[in-house]
C-alpha cells in the first residue's frame, strides 16, 4: 500500500446499483450479506409491512424502530409476513423492515431499478460480481458536486488505534488519518505519566487476561487491549529510565534521571517533549487546511500554514535563548511574526470589517497567542504527575521496608501495606495518568489537526438467515 493511502481514510467510491426491478430483493440480500455499501436512503418513507408488523410485537412503547433491533437476518426468499409476525420471529422481521426501507428508495424505470451509495473503492469488483449474480451491475458515478464522501478509517489489522480517533470525532473525509501517531503519542504521555517498570508489568500482564476473555464481565472492554498493552510496555520503559521499579526502591539502577532528585529536569523535558508534538500537530494540520480548501485558505489559518509558521518561529526563537545565540533568536521572532501577521490577516477576512472587526480580530489574535502559549506550558503536567507517581509508590516502599524490620507482626503488616498501597496507587495513578494523557490528545493535539466535521460511513450489514434454524419458520409468499 502506498504511504500516501496509508495516512489517509479509506477512498471512497460513489456507485449506483442496477437491477432488474424483478431481482431488487435478491441485489439488496446480496449487498446486505457483503456488508460493505452504504445506500442513499429515502427520506419520510412510510413505514413498509414488515415495519409496522415489527411495531406490533414490540408494543408501542418500544418502536425505536427497525435499525434499533438487536439483531436482524434475511431470508434469501421472501417470507410470509404475517406468519413471521404470528410466530413473533423479531430476527427475520427486522431484517425485512430494513430491505424494505432500502428498496424504498430505489429509482424505477420499467423493468429497471437503481439505487446510489458509497463503497470502498478496493472493494467495488467483489461487490460487482456478487451483484452480477443477480443480473445486476455496480456502476462508478462521478462525485456528486459539494458531497463529501463518507469517512472509514482503516482499522489496521489485530492492533488499531482508530477508536482513539473516532471518540473525539470524524474526521473530514480530505483529512489526514492521525490514528497511528496519534496512539503512540497517547502511549508515550502514559507512560511518562506512568513510569515504572513494576507497575508497568502488573498492567501489561492484565491486558493479557483481558485479552483471552478474563474477567468476563470485562469482556466489552477487550477491544482496548492494543491500549493498554502499549501503555503498560511504555510504563516499563520510562520506568527504567527513572530507575523505578514499584516505586524508586533502589533495585534498578537510573538510566536516566529520578524524577523525585531531578524535578526541574524532568518539568522541562515534559515541556520540550510536548513542545515537539504540538509542532507535530500544527504541521498536520496545515496539510489538512490544505487539503480541506486549498492553498488560499490554508496559508492564512490559524490551525493551517500561518499558524505553523508561527509556532516554529517561536520554537527557534525560545532555541536562541536558551542556547545564547542572538542571531537565532532575531530570527526565529521574525518568522513568528510573519506567522502571526498571517493569522490576522485570516481572522480579519473572516470579519465584516470596518472598526469591529479590527477589534473582533485583536481579541481572537491574543486568544491565539495565549492559547499557544498554555497548550505548550499544559505538557509540564506529564513531569507533575509522573513526580506524583513515584511519590506514591515512594511512600508506600518506605512504609514497606519500615515495617519490615519490626519481627513477625511487622513482616505480615509489611506485606499487606505493600499489597493494599501498591492496588491504591497503581489504580490512582493508571486512571489520572489515562485521562491525563487524554486530555491533552483531545485539547491540545486534536484541537489542532480537525476543524472540519466528518460523517462516519455505515455500511448496510445483515447477515442471511441459517437455512437449518428457519426452515420451519419461514414460508416464501405464495404466487398472487
Amino acid at each position: 500500500m502506498p504511504w500516501s493511502e496509508a495516512i489517509t481514510p479509506v477512498r471512497m467510491c460513489r456507485v449506483a446499483v442496477v437491477v432488474p426491478r424483478a431481482a431488487l430483493r435478491d441485489a439488496l440480500v446480496r449487498i446486505a450479506e457483503a456488508g460493505c455499501v452504504e445506500l442513499d436512503r429515502a427520506e419520510e418513507a412510510p413505514p413498509g409491512a414488515a415495519a409496522v408488523r415489527l411495531q406490533r410485537l414490540r408494543g408501542r412503547a418500544a418502536t425505536a424502530g427497525p435499525e434499533c433491533a438487536a439483531s436482524a437476518v434475511l431470508a434469501a426468499a421472501a417470507p410470509d409476513l404475517d406468519l413471521l409476525e404470528e410466530r413473533r420471529d423479531v430476527e427475520l422481521l427486522a431484517g425485512e423492515a430494513q430491505l424494505e426501507e432500502r428498496a424504498e428508495g430505489a429509482v424505477r424505470r420499467g423493468e429497471v431499478a437503481a439505487l446510489a451509495g458509497w463503497c470502498p473503492a478496493a472493494e467495488v469488483p467483489r461487490v460487482a460480481h456478487r451483484l452480477a449474480a443477480a443480473g445486476g451491475a455496480l456502476l462508478p458515478l462521478p462525485l456528486p458536486r459539494g458531497t463529501d464522501p463518507p469517512t472509514l478509517l482503516r482499522s489496521g489489522g489485530c492492533v488499531s488505534f482508530t477508536p482513539l480517533v473516532t471518540t473525539y470525532g470524524t474526521p473530514a473525509y480530505a483529512d489526514l488519518d492521525p490514528s497511528w501517531p496519534a496512539g503512540l503519542a497517547y502511549v508515550a504521555m502514559f507512560g511518562i505519566m506512568f513510569g515504572d517498570v513494576g507497575h508497568g508489568a502488573l498492567l501489561v500482564l492484565g491486558t493479557l487476561a483481558l485479552r483471552l476473555g478474563w474477567p468476563r464481565r470485562f469482556v466489552r472492554l477487550r477491544q482496548l487491549w492494543p491500549f493498554l498493552a502499549s501503555a503498560g510496555i511504555a510504563a516499563m520503559l520510562a520506568g527504567a529510565a527513572y530507575g523505578e521499579f514499584f516505586g524508586p526502591t533502589g533495585l534498578l539502577p537510573v538510566l536516566w534521571l529520578s524524577p523525585l532528585d531531578s524535578p526541574a529536569r524532568l518539568l522541562a523535558a515534559a515541556v520540550v517533549f510536548g513542545a515537539g508534538l504540538l509542532a507535530v500537530a500544527q504541521a498536520a494540520g496545515a496539510v489538512n487546511r490544505v487539503r480541506e480548501n486549498g492553498w488560499g485558505a490554508a496559508l492564512f489559518a490559524a490551525s493551517g500554514c500561518a499558524g505553523l509558521l508561527f509556532y516554529l518561529g517561536l520554537a527557534l526563537a525560545a532555541a536562541g535563548l536558551l542556547v545564547h545565540r542572538p542571531p537565532m533568536a532575531v530570527l526565529g521572532a521574525t518568522v513568528a511574526l510573519a506567522g502571526l501577521a498571517l493569522v490576522a490577516l485570516g481572522l480579519f477576512r473572516a470579519t465584516a470589517g470596518g472598526g469591529a472587526g479590527y477589534a473582533e480580530t485583536a481579541v481572537r489574535l491574543f486568544d491565539v497567542v495565549v492559547r499557544t502559549g498554555t497548550n505548550t506550558l499544559s505538557f509540564a503536567r506529564l513531569a507533575a504527575f509522573g513526580l506524583t507517581h513515584a511519590a506514591l509508590a515512594g511512600l508506600v516502599w518506605r512504609g514497606t521496608t519500615g515495617l519490615a524490620g519490626r519481627g513477625a507482626a511487622g513482616v505480615v503488616g509489611a506485606v499487606l501495606l505493600f499489597t493494599v498501597g501498591t492496588a491504591v496507587s497503581f489504580g490512582l495513578e493508571a486512571l489520572v495518568a489515562g485521562v491525563q494523557a487524554l486530555r491533552l490528545e483531545f485539547y491540545e493535539l486534536f484541537s489542532r489537526l480537525f476543524e472540519a466535521e466528518g460523517r462516519p460511513f455505515r455500511p448496510w450489514h445483515v447477515p442471511p438467515a441459517e437455512p437449518a434454524d428457519r426452515a420451519t419458520k419461514v414460508i416464501p409468499c405464495s404466487p398472487g
